[in-house]
């Protein structure tokens, strides 16, 4: 992976060759060309697609639930055992 300023330094040298070629590109060339700059760029980052974004924060949430879950067991366990553990005062 390439750090973020050489990345963009890359991606703004590339982008400036197209900007500043000697013969005007097509919009669909340039847009294809743009495109694939883009594409390579971002294939050089260590990005998820969104729906694996979405997948893992859904993981996550059921996974906090569950722990929230198992400390307020855990708590009302400990409650019980020091209760249990306290001799009657009489």
């Amino acid at each position: 992976m390439l750090p973020p300023k050489a990345l963009l330094d890359a991606l703004s040298a590339h982008a400036s060759r197209l900007f500043n070629g000697e013969t005007p590109l097509p919009r669909s060339e340039f847009e294809a060309q743009f495109k694939a700059l883009l594409q390579s760029g971002f294939s050089k980052l260590d990005l998820v697609s969104r729906e694996e974004f979405d997948s893992q924060m859904a993981v996550l949430a059921r996974t906090r639930a569950r722990l929230e879950a198992l400390e307020a067991k855990v708590a009302e366990l400990e409650a019980r055992t020091a209760q249990d553990a306290t001799p009657p005062t009489e």
